[in-house]
């Protein structure tokens, strides 16, 4: 497909530059017209302890800092503040609640010598990762 197009190119070209711009061209216009174009990976990802406690907790805590923004009032960012760490706290228990989870899985009997595979092998990774934090 780019002998194709180079073939039917009009090479008027009086400098290197202007003619490496026209070659590019077409081999950009030819990949994008063979494979597409892609925007790109996603870049919102879920996190892993993510639920809708956790979900519902951020609402109300974005609704009141909406309301303060607003009315400016001392009473309506007290509010905010205790939102917020309440938001705190539900994703801390939201981690720990996950964190016991990816415990339980790994101590399953059907795992083979003792080590994790694939998935539970990231889930391992982190339970280790937060036992040393907490340690």
């Amino acid at each position: 497909m780019v002998k194709n197009k180079v073939a039917e190119a009009q090479w008027k070209c009086t400098d290197v530059n202007e003619h490496w711009q026209q070659m590019k061209n077409i081999m950009m216009d030819t990949a994008q017209v063979t494979y597409g174009l892609s925007k790109g990976p996603c870049r919102h990802q879920e996190t892993w302890w993510w639920n809708e406690e956790v979900a519902e907790a951020v609402r109300e805590k974005k609704k009141k800092y909406g309301n303060w923004k607003k009315e400016k009032l001392t009473e309506a960012w007290e509010e905010y503040k205790k939102s917020k760490q309440n938001v705190k706290k539900v994703i801390s228990l939201a981690k720990q609640k996950k964190q016991r989870e990816f415990a339980s899985d790994l101590n399953d009997p059907n795992q083979q010598n003792g080590k994790p595979d694939g998935k539970r092998k990231t889930r391992y990774n982190r339970v280790k990762l937060s036992e040393r934090c907490i340690r």
